[in-house]
């Protein structure tokens, strides 16, 4: 090894060493944090707010250290990747420690925690602080497949959150509105604590690989009356169309039928709903929420379901073309199939037509 690629591992080293110090003085501030929310203890609270000026003294001399690597050693491929990604990941970091702040600033105002309410923020304060720490230890270590694998809990996390804000919602008339909002907080924070360490994740494999963060992946779910032609013609759509950019169902009020008109018209202009089984919408606020986007093709999406999921958006397609029974399906299809495609390039971040 060269006496410059000696210096070059050298000030690699020294950078990796501190990630991992900031990466333990965050970790150990959400610890604190849930710990003086869930034990009620304000000066432990106190103590982790003031605990973040060196969390951020860290985080900037980590900002200096990759500024100075790039300036002195002009780095190419994978050095250059890698100072970028301990960029990106130094913000994700300084950004946990500011929740942690958070929750702690929420704690002194709220009373201790009981019952439900405090299992579950230990629970997703558990989940997140795993998620937190193996995707740091990827990123040290360098380990694409275990960046992959870590990036998965976040969808756990997020079914938490859900399941957290709807007990929040059944409990609201025990709380007073100020300290709902206060848990609300909370739980938001402890799910930016996840979407954080996934994007270290995602920094980790670019560092390793070089590939780049891939378009999101979304799941949605079309509704109609009667699950016979408007939703199905959608998810037909969206699956012919963009096969690659998600996940696609729909659903009715009720389980209609497709009547052979309707096979066959919808046939002739390249849809082929034969093997469709019409299917009434379950009411489990947990299948729901796993759905990104809720899309309403005959009335707000609110008439179909009683609560929407906090994650989930919900839109509605207020259609100029009537689905008669007799009427011709193609100016039909061509206004789904339009709806279909500009939703679809806004989910993608493409310009529309």
């Amino acid at each position: 090894m060269s006496h410059y690629e000696e210096r070059i591992e050298k000030d690699l080293s020294k950078i990796r060493q501190q990630l991992a110090l900031l990466a333990s003085q965050v970790a150990s501030a959400l610890t604190d944090a849930v710990h003086a929310l869930l034990a009620d203890d304000d000066p432990l609270a106190y103590a982790t707010i003031l605990a973040d000026n060196r969390v951020n003294a860290v985080s900037n001399e980590l900002d200096r250290m990759c500024n100075a690597f790039i300036g002195v050693h002009l780095p190419s491929g994978g050095h250059l990747r890698l100072m970028s990604a301990v960029i990106h990941a130094n913000v994700a970091l300084e950004r946990v420690g500011d929740y942690a702040v958070t929750i702690c600033r929420e704690a002194v105002r709220l009373a201790r925690p009981e019952g439900t309410m405090a299992r579950e923020i230990e629970l997703m304060a558990g989940e997140s602080r795993q998620m937190l720490q193996q995707a740091v230890a990827a990123f040290v270590e360098g380990n694409a497949d275990q960046a992959r694998a870590t990036m998965s809990i976040a969808d756990q996390v997020e079914r938490t959150f859900d399941m957290a804000f709807v007990d929040l919602l059944a409990a609201r008339d025990d709380f007073k509105v100020q300290d709902l909002f206060a848990y609300l907080t909370v739980f938001n924070s402890l799910e930016r604590v996840s979407d954080q360490a996934k994007n270290i994740c995602e920094d980790a494999v670019y560092a390793v690989t070089g590939e780049g963060r891939g378009p999101k992946f979304h799941r949605i779910l079309f509704l109609d009356e009667d699950n016979s032609l408007l939703g199905p013609l959608a998810e037909a759509i969206a699956r012919k169309n963009f096969a690659q950019s998600g996940e696609y169902h729909s659903r009715g009020r009720r389980a209609g039928v497709c009547t052979p008109h309707t096979l066959a018209a919808l046939q002739e202009v390249g849809i082929d709903l034969a093997r469709h089984q019409p299917q009434a919408l379950g009411r489990h606020h947990q299948e729901l929420a796993s759905y990104h986007l809720i899309v309403s093709l005959q009335g707000p999406v609110s008439s179909y379901v009683e609560q929407i999921p906090f994650h989930t958006v919900a839109l509605e397609w207020r259609l100029a073309q009537s689905p008669g029974e007799d009427a011709d399906l193609r100016p039909l299809t061509r206004e789904v199939s339009a709806l279909v495609n500009r939703l679809m390039a806004t989910l993608r971040g493409e310009e529309s037509d």
